[in-house]
């Protein structure tokens, strides 16, 4: 009897220390876990990050890219490539970020066209712009420019709007094409304004501009690099920015919205990487681009493509992707807007 109790008792001493070995193995396996991950927070990065531009080489998206690279790269201690990954309007770089490995290697500088407008218009796009990606952080906006003939008879933006209404469907507005920026911020003035404004489609704003300042087309909503020389050397007119409030790009200026409360249209820039990019690397990166867009020299760069350097956090720009893309959805549904 006595053989059998401590028999017994030897059983469960023994699976008392078995038990206690797997939650010891368990809890460093936790604690090794951990461990890799803060010492590879602690490390990266170890070796050049690949930051792909869907857009061809030479675009305001690419300069923008390659003026943020440099310091970028010196802020997070390694070379920042820049890869031009153009094709299907910025979809085939993007969708190649959207399949790399999330190690915070390969990022993406992205656009409204890629993320706020494209999967709008296009429902077979080959990712998820919302699911497939990680976002970083916005760091770039871009406003345009409200632009129209000198022989214009509207000085304001209340004016023009005054003078549309006087004359439904008898105005013109030019666009570089269906489904663009600049068909989305008129459309949007239109909605907000309420006018009826025929659409002219052309193959890009500079095949536009002759026909605005001739006067054969009544407004034009143009990029400031493109528009203010104009407007400084007399041939246009500009009434407001799209931005939601006043820029010092362009001194001056009003906003649109100080007419139409709420209106804004502007292109965004921000950085992404692939969906599962861990939140420790998000940081690191984030924190590495807000310093970078606060150099003196980014900024003017910038300036001088028309873009204004933001720096934004990930849950901000989050935030502001989910707007965006409401938004433009509702202006595309409720106008009917195709690429075609």
């Amino acid at each position: 009897m006595q053989y059998k109790m401590n028999l017994k008792r030897r059983q469960i001493s023994a699976l008392g220390m078995r038990t206690a070995l797997s939650a010891a193995v368990v809890m460093m396996g936790l604690v090794g876990g951990a461990s890799t991950a803060v010492a590879q927070s602690t490390t990266y990065p170890t070796k050049p990050i690949r930051l792909v531009v869907p857009f061809p080489a030479g675009g305001a998206t690419d300069i923008f890219a390659r003026t943020l690279s440099q310091k970028l790269g010196e802020k997070l201690g390694t070379s920042v490539v820049v890869e031009n990954k153009p094709g299907a309007g910025g979809t085939l770089g993007s969708d190649i970020v959207a399949k790399s490995t999330p190690d915070g290697y390969t990022l993406l500088l992205a656009t409204s066209s890629t993320h706020s407008i494209g999967p709008n218009l296009n429902p077979k796009m080959p990712y998820d712009a919302v699911r497939d990606f990680t976002p970083i952080g916005q760091v770039g906006n871009a406003p345009s420019i409200m632009l129209v003939p000198n022989s214009s008879p509207a000085k304001t933006i209340q004016e023009w709007i005054e003078l549309a209404k006087k004359n439904p469907g008898r105005l013109n507005y030019a666009s570089s094409g269906n489904g663009t920026i600049v068909q989305l911020t008129a459309e949007l003035f239109k909605s907000q304004a309420g006018l009826f404004v025929v659409h002219i489609p052309y193959k890009g704003t500079a095949l536009a501009m002759p026909d605005l300042i001739s006067g054969k087309v009544d407004v034009l909503f143009d990029s400031l690099p493109t528009g203010l020389p104009h407007v400084k050397d007399g041939r246009l007119r500009a009434l407001g920015v799209t931005s939601a409030q006043r820029t010092n790009m362009a001194p001056g200026l009003p906003a649109i919205s100080e007419v139409l409360p709420g209106y804004e249209s502007t292109t965004w820039f921000g950085l992404f990487g692939p969906q599962g990019m861990r939140p420790d690397l998000v940081s690191r990166v984030n924190t590495a681009a807000i310093q970078a867009l606060s150099d003196p020299e980014v900024k003017d760069k910038l300036q001088r493509l028309g873009i204004e350097a933001i720096g934004t956090s990930p849950a901000q720009f989050t935030t502001m992707l989910a707007a965006e893309s409401a938004k433009w959805k509702k202006i595309i549904t409720e106008r009917k807007i195709t690429l075609d």
